[in-house]
């Protein structure tokens, strides 16, 4: 099964690394703190989590990005992940994303964006080694994009997520569930000049688990400055899940293509 997982993950990659398209416009000028405009993009993202029972992970986190036109993207995300409790080292679980935007009016007296999108985690890691859930994570929704201030945008999203039973043997049958819900979030922008910019997420979980509803509340905070014009950017992003009491520390670069 895993094979067939990596064999998907190369297919999408290489279409995605070697795939052309005239219609882009690769001379185009990058604004990356509209999470809605579209680029063909590698993210490298180095990472440190802090979970509740003491367990830290090390890792690094591969993010591809392409653009079929201004419009229509899809997206490829490879952890490879280190579990100092269990002293694993492998694939996490891969990401792969679709967003198309369907609407866009970005004008000096005008700012409206829709944007949907479709989700889905692959159980790739070893839940054994502590590197995986064992279960897909299936999520449809879309985002809202408008302006508050010239500096000041928010996207704010609502999607349907679904959690599959995990597949994992360590895990009684009696205590395997699927769980489904929605997430809300508030993606908010804030540009302090052409260089420097801040994404602050605000996301709440609310998930039905065997009959029995439960909120989960988390956050992103993102900083990122913008190295090379229309080439070049680095990042710093602190995640925290408040209800599970864990924490994500994120530093890399973007390569815009």
């Amino acid at each position: 099964m895993k094979n067939t997982y990596l064999t998907l993950i190369l297919l999408i990659c290489n279409s995605i690394c070697f795939a052309q398209n005239d219609d882009i416009d690769t001379q185009q000028d990058v604004d990356a703190s509209n999470p809605t405009n579209l680029y063909t993009q590698v993210n490298t993202q180095f990472e440190y989590t802090s979970l509740k029972d003491g367990t830290n992970l090390y890792g690094f986190r591969g993010n591809i990005q392409y653009t079929f036109n201004p419009n229509n993207l899809v997206l490829a995300e490879i952890p490879v992940l280190q579990n100092a409790a269990t002293n694993a080292f492998g694939l996490g679980d891969v990401r792969i994303r679709y967003f198309t935007v369907v609407q866009r009016e970005m004008t000096a007296e005008k700012f409206n964006v829709i944007a949907p999108f479709l989700d889905i985690t692959l159980p790739t890691g070893n839940f054994e080694d502590g590197l995986g859930t064992s279960s897909f994570v299936l999520s449809a929704g879309s985002v809202y994009g408008f302006a508050l201030s010239k500096k000041i945008l928010m996207f704010p999203g609502l999607s349907v997520l679904h959690i599959t039973k995990p597949s994992t043997d360590l895990i009684p049958d009696a205590f395997k569930f699927s769980s489904t819900g929605f997430v809300t979030q508030a993606n908010i922008s804030v540009s302090f000049n052409q260089n420097w910019f801040l994404f602050v997420n605000p996301i709440f979980t609310y998930l039905n688990t065997d009959g029995e509803w439960n909120d989960n509340w988390s956050g992103e905070f993102n900083l990122n400055h913008m190295i090379i014009p229309n080439k070049l950017k680095a990042n710093i992003g602190y995640f925290p899940n408040f209800t599970n009491e864990a924490s994500t520390i994120r530093f890399g670069t973007t390569f815009f293509l």
